[in-house]
């Protein structure tokens, strides 16, 4: 129990003295100059923000849905190991159902096409 308090008291000891010091240390202000993009030694030739197509993340989002839930499929294989087999093919039917009647409702929105 004496180790347990010891490791506990320098914890909160080192905790204070750094969050003590983090307060005397100087606020650095850096410069308009250093707040600037920097493009290779060039100022920079337009805006350094560009426009996200929300399109992207719709087409990322919709790849992370159905890859993951394609992973469900991987242990098909071993499935055919067990008493009954039937259940798993119902249930990759199942599974395979609801991939089917995702796409066809992404399809139907407009999801996946790519310009309007």
């Amino acid at each position: 129990m004496n180790l347990i308090t010891t490791i506990v008291a320098i914890a909160v000891a080192l905790s204070m003295v750094l969050a003590l010091v983090s307060f005397w240390l100087p606020q650095i202000t850096p410069d308009p100059e250093k707040l600037s993009p920097y493009e290779c030694g060039f100022d920079p030739l337009g805006s350094a923000r560009l426009p996200f197509s929300l399109r992207f993340f719709l087409v990322a989002i919709l790849f992370l849905l159905f890859d993951l839930e394609i992973a469900l499929l991987l242990p098909l294989p071993w499935g055919d190991q067990l008493s009954s087999p039937l259940v798993t093919f119902l249930w990759a039917a199942s599974v395979l159902t609801l991939l089917t009647i995702g796409l066809i409702y992404e399809w139907v929105q407009g999801g996946l096409e790519w310009a309007e």
